[in-house]
C-alpha cells in the first residue's frame, strides 16, 4: 500500500524543493510540480486560463491520490490556488475570502469595517478616466499620496504623487503597462462571486491612498479551521536615506506592546475576512511619532524570504505551515528551538543607476566564506557580463547582487559578521552609471 501523501506544488522550483525535502515528515510526502516555474517566475506575461487548463489536465491524468496543492508564489499562483483546490478537493481558504486579501479596493473596504483607525485614506479610480485627479480630490485625497494597481505584483506601478505633473507621467505607464497585471486577474475574478460595488471595480482600477510609513514589519500567520495563530514577526530594516530593503530579521526588535496590538488587529481582520485554512503573512507600519499602527497590506502566503529565518530561530522553516494546512492539519511550528537566537537575510546592493558585471565572487571564495561563518548562506543574483538593469524585480534607487542569509547571538553580532562576511564578497563593474 502506498503511504506516500502527494503534495503538489504550483511553480515549484529547486530552491523550494530542497527546503521541503527537509521539512518534518517530508519523508512520508511525495512532492510533485504542476506547471513549470519559468511560468510564474521568469515572466511577468500570465496567461492565468492556460495555466489553469494545464493544471487541471495534469492533475486529472494523475494517476493517484491528490492529498494537497500548494503554492508560495503571490500572483499569479496565490490566485489560482483556490480554484484547483476546489475542483480537486483539497484543503484551502475560499477565493472570495482570498480576493478579500489581493484585491487591494475590495481588502481596504473591509479592513476599515473593523480596523478604521488603522488604515489610510483611500479611494479607486480608473486610470483611463481623464477626469481621475478630480475624482480623487473629491474622495479627501490631497498631494502627497501613492497610487498602485488594485492588484499590484511585486512593487511595480507604484508611484509616490507629490504633483499634478507625478500623476500625469504615472497615467501613462499605468495605461501602459497595467494590462499585463489587470487582464490575468480579470480572468480570476469571473470565478468569484463578488458584490457589485467591488465587481465595478476590476483589474483595470487603480487605488490612491494616503502616505504612512514607520518602522515596517510583518507578522506571519495562518487559520486553522476558524482560529487565526500568529507565530512570528519579522522586522523589514531599510538602508539609511533610502527605501531599498537592508535586511529582514527575526525575531521583531518592537515593543512588546506593539508586537501584541499588531497580533490582536491580525486576528480581527482575518476573522472577519473569514480567511480560512491557509497561510498569510501581514505587512505593517509602526509609526513612533504619530504613535499609531497601520496595516500596509495581507499577502495570502507565507513569505519565502523568511524561510531560513525561521529555520535558524525556530528550528523549522514556515514552509511547514503550508504543506500542514494543505493536508488539512493543524501547523505544530516549534519556537525558539533552532540553533541561533536571532537571524537575518540581508540584501547586498549598489546604488548605480546600471553596469555591467564583470566579475561575480568564485566557488571557492564563497566555500571559505561559507566555512568561516556557519549556518550562513549567500545567493548570488547576477552573473558575469550581465546588466544590472537586465535584472527582475528590483526597486528605483538599487540593485540586489546577492542574499546573505546569518544566524547569531545577537543583533550586534549580526551586523559584525554581514560586514566582514560583505567586505570579502568582491565583485567588479564596468559602465558604471552612478
Amino acid at each position: 500500500m502506498n503511504e506516500h501523501k502527494n503534495i503538489f506544488v504550483v511553480g515549484l522550483n529547486d530552491f523550494n524543493r530542497e527546503r521541503l525535502e527537509t521539512l518534518r515528515g517530508a519523508e512520508r510526502y511525495r512532492f510533485l510540480g504542476v506547471i513549470e516555474p519559468e511560468a510564474v517566475y521568469d515572466t511577468e506575461l500570465f496567461d492565468i486560463g492556460a495555466m489553469l487548463d494545464e493544471a487541471t489536465a495534469r492533475l486529472e491524468a494523475f494517476d493517484g491520490t491528490i492529498d494537497a496543492i500548494v503554492g508560495y508564489m503571490d500572483f499569479p499562483v496565490s490566485t489560482m490556488l483556490p480554484i484547483l483546490c476546489e475542483r480537486f478537493g483539497t484543503r484551502s481558504t475560499s477565493l472570495e475570502s482570498l480576493l478579500k486579501c489581493e484585491h487591494k479596493y475590495w481588502s481596504r473596504r473591509v479592513q476599515r469595517e473593523v480596523i478604521p483607525d488603522h488604515i489610510p485614506a483611500f479611494t479607486a479610480f480608473d486610470p483611463f478616466d481623464d477626469e481621475a485627479m478630480t475624482h480623487i480630490g473629491e474622495a479627501g485625497l490631497y498631494f502627497p499620496f501613492f497610487v498602485k494597481p488594485i492588484k499590484s505584483s511585486g512593487s511595480r506601478l507604484g508611484f509616490r504623487i507629490d504633483t499634478p505633473e507625478d500623476f500625469y507621467h504615472a497615467i501613462a505607464q499605468l495605461r501602459d503597462s497595467i494590462g499585463t497585471i489587470a487582464d490575468p486577474f480579470n480572468t480570476v475574478l469571473k470565478h468569484a462571486h463578488l458584490p457589485p460595488e467591488i465587481a465595478a471595480v476590476d483589474g483595470h482600477f487603480c487605488m490612491a491612498e494616503e502616505i504612512i510609513g514607520g518602522w515596517q514589519c510583518t507578522v506571519e500567520g495562518y487559520v486553522f479551521e476558524g482560529e487565526v495563530l500568529s507565530y512570528g514577526i519579522v522586522d523589514s530594516l531599510r538602508y539609511p536615506q533610502v527605501l531599498s530593503f537592508f535586511h529582514y530579521r527575526y525575531p521583531s526588535g518592537l515593543p512588546e506592546n506593539i508586537q501584541a496590538t499588531m497580533v490582536k488587529l491580525t486576528d480581527t481582520i482575518m476573522t472577519h475576512i473569514g480567511y480560512d485554512n491557509a497561510a498569510f503573512n501581514v505587512e505593517y507600519f509602526w509609526d513612533e511619532v504619530q504613535g499609531r499602527i497601520w496595516l500596509l497590506e495581507i499577502n495570502t502566503r507565507i513569505s519565502q524570504s523568511h524561510c531560513d529565518l525561521f529555520e535558524k530561530v525556530d528550528g523549522v522553516s514556515n514552509q511547514q505551515v503550508t504543506i500542514d494546512l494543505g493536508l488539512g492539519q493543524r501547523p505544530d511550528m516549534p519556537r525558539r528551538k533552532g540553533e541561533f537566537p536571532i537571524a537575518a537575510k540581508f540584501f547586498h546592493r549598489v546604488f548605480f543607476t546600471d553596469a555591467v558585471v564583470t566579475r561575480v565572487p568564485t566557488d571557492a571564495e564563497l566555500a571559505e566564506l561559507l566555512a568561516d561563518f556557519p549556518g550562513c548562506q549567500i545567493a548570488i543574483q547576477v552573473e558575469e557580463g550581465q546588466r544590472l538593469s537586465s535584472l527582475p524585480e528590483q526597486d528605483t534607487y538599487s540593485f540586489a547582487l546577492a542574499h546573505v542569509y546569518l544566524g547569531a547571538a545577537t543583533a550586534e553580532q549580526l551586523l559584525a559578521d554581514y560586514d566582514q562576511l560583505v567586505a570579502r564578497l568582491t565583485f567588479e563593474f564596468d559602465e558604471i552609471q552612478g
